[in-house]
């Protein structure tokens, strides 16, 4: 009798990446979706993280037969046909590709009749999302048909029981969604693991040659031998696929802006000349500009200092690094992603006239105990994550440097003089979750679990603390000099998020403390500020094309001051000439508040190919006795020309309120000051050249008026006389650019290399309205110059910015990364010195400057080098790296000063060759 013909196709697993690694069990047709769970662990990876979560993961809706080769069938063939299948958001399949052939012609059939499948979408908190399928196609003979036993011939089946737990080697980390079998054939019992890595099989008893299947680990294999009505209990120990990056296809949020760059963390800590600090990241991306060393600034797109908003989980903070560029104030094992959005950006953000950079923060992990501990050269931290019962977890980091004792080891010491050096920083970071149960399969299955709706939520502490405290004194110094610094915050924050069907709702209240002192020679001024906020996001999808969102952002914050300084120059009374201008000490306390509040709705509207996201926010404000209202419509555009190439376009008003203490009475403030503004605007498109190849291309346009220029103008005072302001709302500048960014992912854990290219190509104008009222310049950062020139070149315009990422994974646990930067030198005025000019009523010298500025500090290039090693053992892991900064010591100018006589101009490089050596356990 000819044997029947069967060709029977299984889904063994799915994998998804959003900002970090999702596994999930996609079903058979008509089966119910399983659940999602934490990512494994690469080699020298840091440990497994919870979120995001898969709410629904893919069915097969529609199946298609594959024909039998003939040729196979002929000779009596079977095979299994692994495939690695990618779906898209809507559910089609975009991609296959043959992970082991099979030959003999299985491998096109599998392939044709894979390519015709439809899956419904995979969501990821509820949205829809691409995945990653690990599909086998199995292609089987039936053997003939057997007559039925009789009777007398049924006996009880003979039964052994394998139960076990699946573990990540290295992190512990629970293995959920993997296959389980006893041998190889297709009709072979088979176990599914949960969401706590655990399974059960029921085989005949005897040897049992075990297989593991689990997408991102290697092919587990071993011997059991199980004995009749015996149970059986294990742990297998899973080795990760070899690799950083742990999947193929990566998933974004969707985009409401024309540009958002997202980082993971696996990226972001092994690129070179970060040292592992993901926040760092954002200095090589598309649209910055680099900041002077030690300045600490995030210049976007032709902004200013302090016009791009950094924000952690929603909330603002007043720093993103410590010591002024150093390390970034967040453990980077809390850090989830990080978006980075230089422009364009919703009705949502709000407070910024230049970018926004938003770090999101991880929640514990669900399944056990995990941590890390790493030491290096600046300083030593820790991160622990855990679950405390099921639906609640914890995590908590914390760090502290320890330069303020090897610095004195290095310092220069000579006889009668004195230079101290002391900063010293730390932070921390708590988190507790609560709400998520484990083992629901879907959004829908939780809200069902819940009672039809569902809350989850989390509460956070974090802060950090910054002081650097610099001494010199001697007879070889022109004057003594004591600097002494502090910079404290502290954030405690909750967010609420409630599901009801269609219904979203995320409440995010906060409270804040800030503290900064500064003390330099005879002035010092000490700080204190206080501040409550609350966010409330309101999301309704009323239909597949049209979600609508709206909500409010308040702030209120009280700032005092403890202040003693000398009286401004010529403010109490005019020198005698010849005589340094001394006024009197004043010393005072001052204090204010200000409110600032928006009110904000945007949708989004999918019509045919177009996606539109018009979107609009109030603000007001009210400090002391100003009151300023500003309202900011936005645009956002999407063209999915093919489903590889995206079309896109934004535009918009933003506003950015002058900070409080800027409101303060005169001398120090003016209580007049209104809303900085900016028009922005940006065109765009990406294209995936390949699956692992995009290319995006975007040019912007911006405008900014109404921003805070120093010094104000001169103004009369109404009890006699004029006195100049500190600020006033003349400052304007205009910026335009090109932005490329091409990006190489990994395709495969066989993949040994990836990294980018980004290129931006900007003019950066800046000024001020009207005349100069200082012939000394201030405005636009006060780079020299003098005459009434108000407007040109910003001191921070850079017009060609090149950054080039590759890391190349070597094998056995070695990675090799390199960053080369190339900058174009920063404008400046040139010193023109032809004939000394003293001022005698002052007692100082003058200088003399040639066209404003007219010429540029030399172009800025340096090499990173970062070299890693990772140890996987079986409970933990343990990495080691030295990260080298510029490696061929290039002499890159940071500062130009001038003697006292302003006849010549001496240029201060910038870091020389910096190694640093660290070592990380991680479990």
């Amino acid at each position: 009798m000819s044997p029947n013909l069967k060709a029977r196709s299984a889904l063994a697993a799915a994998s998804l990446l959003l900002a970090t690694p999702v596994l999930a069990q996609a079903p058979q047709p008509g089966a119910s979706p399983a659940q999602a769970a934490p990512p494994s662990q690469a080699e020298g990876a840091p440990p497994a993280q919870a979120q995001p979560t898969m709410t629904k993961a893919p069915e097969l809706v529609q199946q298609v037969a594959a024909p039998y080769p003939p040729e196979a069938l002929a000779e009596g063939l079977t095979a299994s046909v692994r495939l690695i299948i990618t779906i898209a958001a809507d559910g089609t399949v975009s991609d296959v590709l043959p992970t082991e052939p099979a030959g003999h012609g299985f491998d096109e059939a599998a392939l044709a009749a894979v390519r015709q499948f439809r899956f419904s979408p995979a969501e990821v908190d509820g949205v829809p999302a691409p995945v990653q399928v690990e599909y086998v196609y199995h292609f089987t003979l039936d053997a003939p048909p057997q007559e039925a036993p009789g009777p007398e011939q049924v006996q009880a089946a003979r039964k052994a029981t394998l139960t076990g737990q699946l573990i990540s080697r290295g992190s512990r980390s629970r293995v959920p969604g993997a296959t389980v079998r006893c041998g190889d054939d297709p009709e072979a019992p088979e176990a599914i693991s949960d969401a706590d890595g655990r399974f059960t099989l029921e085989v005949p008893p005897g040897e049992c040659a075990v297989r593991v299947v689990a997408s991102g680990f290697q092919l587990y294999q071993t011997k059991e031998q199980l004995q009749e009505n015996v149970t059986t209990e294990v742990n297998f120990f899973l080795a990760p696929s070899a690799g950083a990056l742990e999947t193929v296809v990566r998933s974004e949020r969707p985009k409401k802006e024309v540009v958002r760059r997202t980082i993971t963390r696996q990226e972001a800590q092994r690129t070179p000349g970060t040292f592992g600090d993901p926040i760092r990241v954002i200095q090589t991306l598309p649209g910055v500009a680099r900041a002077p060393f030690i300045s600490g600034e995030l210049l976007v797109r032709g902004s200013n200092p302090g016009q791009t908003s950094t924000m952690m989980d929603g909330v603002r903070i007043p720093i993103l690094f410590h010591l002024l560029g150093g390390p970034s104030v967040v453990n980077a094992e809390f850090i989830d992603q990080l978006d980075f959005f230089p422009g364009g950006y919703g009705s949502q953000y709000g407070r910024a006239v230049g970018g926004i950079v938003e770090v999101g923060t991880r929640k514990g992990a669900a399944d056990t105990l995990h941590g890390s501990v790493k030491v290096d050269l600046l300083d030593a931290g820790f991160f622990l994550e855990a679950p405390v019962t099921d639906g609640i977890s914890v995590a908590a980091a914390a760090r502290r440097s320890y330069i303020d004792t090897l610095l004195p080891l290095v310092l220069p010491k000579s006889e009668g003089s004195t230079l101290s050096v002391v900063p010293r920083y730390w932070d921390y970071q708590v988190r507790v979750d609560f709400g998520a149960k484990r083992g629901a399969r879907s959004e829908e299955e939780a809200q069902a679990q819940a009672g039809g709706a569902r809350s989850t939520g989390y509460v956070m502490a974090f802060g950090s603390d910054d002081q650097l405290r610099v001494v010199s004194a001697g007879p070889e110094t022109e004057r003594d000099l004591s600097v002494d610094t502090q910079t404290l915050f502290h954030r405690l924050k909750g967010d609420w998020t409630y599901r009801k069907g269609a219904l979203t709702s995320v409440f995010t209240p906060y409270l804040g403390y800030d503290a900064n002192s500064f003390q330099f020679g005879a002035a010092k001024q000490d700080g204190v500020g206080y501040t409550v906020g609350a966010r409330e996001v309101l999301g309704l999808e009323l239909s597949p094309s049209l979600t609508v969102r709206t909500g409010l952002d308040l702030v209120y914050e009280h700032q005092s001051f403890d202040v003693e300084f000398p009286a401004p120059e010529n403010f109490e009374y005019v020198a005698f000439p010849g005589a340094e201008s001394v006024g009197e000490l004043l010393v005072e306390k001052i204090g204010l508040g200000s409110f600032d509040g928006a009110l904000f709705v945007e949708a989004d509207l999918k019509v045919g190919k177009f996606t539109f996201t018009p979107g609009v926010r109030g603000n007001l404000q009210r400090a002391g006795n100003a009151r300023n209202l500003a309202l900011d419509p936005r645009l956002w555009v999407s063209f999915a020309a093919t489903e590889r190439t995206n079309l896109k376009g934004s535009l918009g008003l933003y506003s950015q309120p002058a900070e409080t203490f800027r409101f303060i009475s005169l001398p120090y403030g003016n209580p007049d000051l209104i809303y900085q503004r900016a028009f922005q605007s940006s065109l765009g498109v990406d294209h995936r050249l390949t699956d692992v190849l995009n290319v995006d291309v975007t040019g912007f346009f911006n405008r900014r008026y109404n921003n805070i220029a120093a010094p104000g103008q001169i103004v009369a005072r109404a009890e006699g006389g004029v006195v100049q302001l500190p600020y006033s709302n003349e400052g304007i500048g205009r910026a335009l650019g090109l932005e490329v960014m091409v990006k190489k992912n990994r395709a495969s854990a066989t993949d040994k290399w990836s990294g980018w290219l980004s290129y931006t190509f900007s003019r950066s104008l800046d000024g001020r309205t009207g005349s100069n009222p200082d012939s000394g310049g201030g405005f636009g950062g006060s780079f020299g110059g003098s005459g009434d020139d108000t407007y040109g070149l910003s001191p921070f315009d850079q017009t060609h910015i090149l950054t080039l990422v590759s890391s190349y994974v070597l094998g056995n646990g070695w990675e090799l990364g390199g960053r080369f930067r190339y900058t174009t030198g920063r404008p400046t005025t040139p010193l023109n010195h032809s004939f000394d000019l003293y001022q005698a009523d002052r007692n100082r010298f003058n200088g003399t400057y040639g066209p404003y500025a007219s010429a540029r500090t030399a172009g800025f290039h340096q090499l990173d080098v970062r070299l890693d090693k990772g140890w996987q053992f079986q409970n933990w892991t343990l990495g080691a790296y030295i990260d080298v900064q510029n490696l061929y010591n290039a002499e890159n100018v940071e500062f130009v000063f001038n003697d006292y006589r302003q006849r010549r101009e001496y240029e201060v490089p910038g870091i020389p060759i910096l190694p640093v050596v660290g070592v990380k356990g991680s479990f």
